[in-house]
């Protein structure tokens, strides 16, 4: 099963476009990231620049807006993620259970949906979607 780890750091809503990193900090994730590489579960991971530096669309009465970064109503913000393919949720948390996180800095879990998990309705109309690129290929 595949479970993205997506990383909340508390406070990164407001960071700046030149955020700096902790050098110590990285080392310490880098060295968890070889653990899951090493373990053979990682897929894909990425580090995000702060909201600062990005831009949502919105879709209000149909007609895309785009609003440039900070995003004065957020609370919470992606920083990064795992991809990670384990056998269940409770391996996934396990995982993440073990990453060098800071007190301001959470986890959040999600498995990815499979087309199985769909209605056969569904999986007509998603016809061609496994053809598309995606980074759970093997």
């Amino acid at each position: 099963m595949r479970f993205m780890m997506l990383m909340i750091p508390l406070g990164y809503e407001a960071a700046p476009p030149d955020v700096q990193l902790d050098p110590e900090r990285v080392a310490a994730m880098m060295r968890y990231n070889e653990a899951l590489k090493d373990a053979g579960v990682l897929i894909t991971l990425d580090g995000l620049h702060p909201p600062s530096m990005g831009a949502r669309v919105s879709f209000a009465g149909g007609k895309p807006v785009v609003t440039d970064g900070p995003f004065t109503e957020s609370k919470e913000v992606l920083g990064g993620y795992w991809m990670i393919d384990v056998a269940s949720r409770e391996e996934a948390i396990a995982w993440a259970k073990k990453c060098p996180a800071s007190d301001n800095e959470i986890i959040e879990i999600r498995q990815v949906q499979e087309m199985a998990d769909f209605s056969e309705d569904v999986q007509k109309a998603a016809a061609g979607f496994d053809a598309l690129p995606r980074a759970g290929r093997r």
